[in-house]
């Protein structure tokens, strides 16, 4: 089971595979698809059967791209479209790219010609390991609807729209998007959804969860059914994972603590304003080289390294 930890919170590891892994190496199988079918079922409150895996061009096979971020694309039985989506890396703009990979699908899944009202639906499932906007819950919901600003009422649909479309509300058109802050899951899971929360959290799975797929997965993600080769790469995917999180937390640990003195220093030494933000600043930058030249090492992708410390691309290869 995994320990709480600090700094760059250390993953322990459990009896099974963290669930990033097994969506990039098991739950591609159709034999697997049960797992996949239960955390869909719980989360989305419905029976949800998985009728086949579609290509997503965002899904990597570089080594060090899948500690970062790793998707898959399904269609359900009503011919849905469900993309999942585990990222690793702090993504100030992540919101935005929800957007982006909803919409690509919708304008992807269309032939040329077809009326819209062969749009599918889309739901945007993203598993997220690192602390995205400000609120106090881990699981949102999200979705499209008109109110009225004059008289708040509801824009519904009409009897003939409902009967054609198969929906009750506009929203059941449009796409919706679920986000999971797994790393804020603290407490004991008392609900399918927080046991899936928690094995997600964690990698653990509790005897008692009895929530849909956990079943599945307990007896398809066992860490001992893996080869050596297996477990060797399955490693080093745990320690870049916390490779990219150590160098996360020191650098907002070190902008806290620069800050702090600034400040303090700002109040008694006013004249020296200037060239101690310039001093301050060129630290900063000093530190972000140290961190993206060790990466490189580590033969981290540049595009990833950009993202942690805000470096350009061109700024990396120079060092």
């Amino acid at each position: 089971m995994k320990q709480d930890n600090k700094k760059g919170d250390e993953l322990m590891p459990s009896n099974y595979i963290r669930f990033d892994w097994a969506m990039k190496r098991l739950l591609r199988n159709k034999a697997n698809f049960a797992v996949l079918e239960g955390l869909l079922t719980t989360l989305l409150n419905e029976k949800i059967v998985i009728q086949k895996l579609l290509e997503s061009e965002s899904n990597q096979e570089d080594e060090f791209d899948k500690y970062n971020r790793v998707d898959m694309l399904a269609e359900n039985s009503k011919g849905e479209l469900i993309l999942i989506e585990v990222q690793n890396n702090n993504e100030y703009a992540y919101f935005q790219r929800i957007l982006f990979g909803t919409s690509k699908l919708v304008t992807e899944y269309i032939n040329r010609g077809e009326g819209y009202y062969k749009v599918r639906k889309v739901y945007s499932v993203n598993i997220v390991y690192f602390s995205l906007g400000s609120g106090k819950d881990t699981v949102y919901h999200g979705k499209t609807e008109f109110r009225g600003i004059h008289q708040g009422d509801m824009l519904e649909l009409t009897p003939f729209q409902k009967q054609t479309f198969k929906v009750d509300t506009v929203s059941q058109l449009y796409p919706e998007y679920y986000i999971l802050k797994v790393n804020d899951f603290n407490q004991v899971a008392k609900s399918p959804l927080e046991e899936w929360i928690y094995y997600l959290n964690t990698g653990d799975i509790p005897d008692s969860a009895t929530a849909p797929g956990l079943t599945e997965a307990r007896e398809r993600l066992k860490l001992d059914k893996m080869t050596k080769a297996e477990l060797d790469a399955y490693y080093r995917h745990l320690d870049n994972i916390v490779i990219l999180k150590d160098n996360i937390f020191t650098e907002r640990a070190e902008g806290r603590a620069e800050g702090r003195a600034e400040g303090h220093a700002e109040g008694r030494v006013e004249g020296h304003a200037e060239g101690r933000v310039e001093g301050i600043n060129e630290g900063r930058l000093e530190e972000k080289r140290e961190a993206a030249s060790n990466m490189k090492t580590l033969n981290i992708p540049l595009d990833v390294i950009s993202q942690v410390t805000g470096l350009s691309i061109e700024e990396i290869k120079a060092l």
